[in-house]
């Protein structure tokens, strides 16, 4: 993990989502679920129907795609074929390294949040050159739900030793706001990816970003605010 750099002010703990908001893998998770389909006979969805399924995590979407009595056997094919064009068929969305660079040397800590099973985020990520700046990165498992559920954000928390009130997550669809809800922590949406712009202004959250380049300011700003705050109502205990 890419450490905070000598001489600056530690400050919060940024939260990502993966697809959509850091990555474009759509082209991928298109591929394995054809082949997962393929398997069964069906034809995959179109690419513009596919975006809107993703996000809810690997068993709901062949679920939906496949059918509950055929959704494991779907997910061990999709499992089947998606190590194979994870990396090749995926790519960072727009300002992710430079972004995630800024964020590093202005003292943010930075993990992800992904309803992706943790070991493909961390295999696109680390090929992708950008894995070493994240402290954790949290899928679903036999004993983590999947997103929206608070227990995946509450345990980054924990290995980070940091409260919800110094914590933002940040993603591109209703799911990833209400996961930092559910857990007590402010959240940014951005447009790109499952979501429309006009769907998630609907969303419950604390800003609308016109895309991740505008992070790095929104950060600083709350983080003064929320340091303003803090002191202010210590100074009030004290009086």
């Amino acid at each position: 993990m890419i450490q905070v750099p000598a001489g600056v002010a530690r400050r919060g703990l940024v939260v990502f989502d993966l697809d959509g908001t850091l990555l474009d893998g759509y082209a991928a998770i298109g591929d394995a679920l054809g082949y997962a389909m393929g398997r069964f006979g069906l034809e995959p969805p179109a690419p513009a129907r596919l975006r809107a399924m993703v996000g809810h995590g690997l068993e709901r979407l062949l679920e939906e795609t496949v059918g509950s009595e055929r959704a494991a056997e779907g997910v061990r094919l999709f499992r089947e074929r998606y190590p194979d064009v994870a990396v090749r068929l995926s790519d960072l969305m727009p300002d992710v390294p430079d972004v995630l660079a800024a964020l590093a040397r202005m003292g943010w800590r930075m993990a992800l949040a992904s309803n992706k099973p943790a070991e493909f985020s961390r295999r696109i990520l680390e090929a992708k050159g950008v894995g070493s700046y994240f402290l954790a990165i949290a899928g679903p498992d036999a004993a983590t739900p999947p997103k929206p559920d608070p227990a995946m954000l509450r345990g980054i928390l924990a290995r980070a030793k940091t409260s919800p009130k110094e914590a933002f997550v940040v993603g591109d669809m209703e799911v990833d706001a209400e996961l930092a809800r559910a857990a007590g922590c402010r959240v940014a949406l951005v447009p790109g990816g499952s979501r429309s712009p006009q769907e998630l202004a609907a969303v419950d959250a604390d800003v609308l970003l016109g895309g991740l380049r505008e992070l790095p300011e929104w950060l600083e700003t709350e983080w003064s605010a929320g340091r303003r705050t803090a002191g202010s109502e210590l100074e009030s205990d004290r009086a």
